[in-house]
């Protein structure tokens, strides 16, 4: 290739990375001026002059530095990590379609599990199906929640509401009112999963999605920042679970794993009743789930 030649094709390269820059930057803009302040709970205030939220307001909100962001309004060439594209995704209530795009726009990769959900077959959720009325679902190490069934979709909270991305046992125990209040023992779960995650997240340090939860959950709840600094390791939980459902009332459960895929750590969790009274009241939380 000839010297002009190579100058041309750097010259494309750059035009098409500066063509996607700036393409990110007006989407940020545009999903920024969508948002009022009353739905991210900060006042209007009288002297404000744009429509939806200020930058400061989404640096803020996000837990990004405020240059920074104005830098990526600005269309400069920095670099953009997937836990802050996460971070902005959830502060500009972005949808699915949309934060595939912030994403492809960015050039990175969502590491959320609502991006690909591998692994879960057409056989393992037709199992999952014939489970009901025992509550199942399909989990991996870093308890995302790939597959469930209808009973485990009221179990603990309406799980068809919670967009996909948020769709984790950690995130939910950590940040999800209803799913808090339905856990008995909540503290002490709370800081068994801590452990656990720390156990198993041994093997993932370097991967963005680990990175990615372990600093969406540091930020928004203290619980787990202080049960995470106290780094406890735990290999095995306890098999017994109470759960206080809004619908049928007290749940005493058995916790039982049937492991998919080891070398993934996939998993169908699934509970069965300890008592009569625990049967029927499942029964009931399926049906009510139909």
């Amino acid at each position: 290739m000839t010297t002009m030649a190579q100058s041309t094709v750097r010259e494309q390269v750059g035009t098409g990375s500066e063509i996607r820059r700036h393409e990110l930057a007006a989407f940020l803009r545009s999903r920024r001026d969508r948002i009022a302040p009353e739905q991210v709970g900060l006042p209007r205030g009288a002297r404000r002059r744009t429509p939806g939220l200020r930058r400061e307001e989404v640096a803020h909100l996000s837990a990004v530095g405020v240059t920074w962001y104005t830098w990526l309004e600005q269309a400069r060439d920095i670099h953009v990590s997937v836990q802050v594209l996460d971070a902005v995704a959830r502060t500009l209530m972005l949808d699915k379609s949309e934060r595939a795009h912030l994403f492809q726009l960015a050039g990175e990769v969502d590491p959320t599990p609502a991006a690909s959900c591998d692994g879960v077959s057409d056989a393992v959720r037709q199992m999952l199906d014939q489970l009901d009325p025992l509550p199942a679902c399909v989990q991996n190490s870093r308890y995302d929640i790939l597959a469930y069934n209808r009973t485990y979709a009221r179990l603990l909270c309406d799980l068809d509401a919670i967009p996909p991305e948020d769709r984790n046992c950690m995130v939910l125990v950590h940040t999800h009112p209803e799913w808090r209040a339905s856990i008995v023992h909540l503290e002490e779960t709370m800081r068994l999963m801590a452990a656990k995650l720390r156990a198993s997240m041994a093997g993932h340090l370097s991967e963005p999605a680990w990175k990615l939860l372990v600093k969406r959950l540091q930020t928004e709840s203290p619980e787990f920042r202080e049960n995470w600094e106290r780094y406890e390791i735990v290999a095995a939980r306890t098999k017994t679970k109470q759960f206080r459902n809004r619908h049928v009332g007290l749940l005493n459960l058995q916790h039982t794993d049937l492991w998919l895929s080891p070398e993934q750590s996939a998993r169908i969790v699934t509970y069965t009743p300890i008592d009569e009274e625990t049967r029927q009241r499942l029964e009931n939380l399926h049906l009510m789930a139909g």
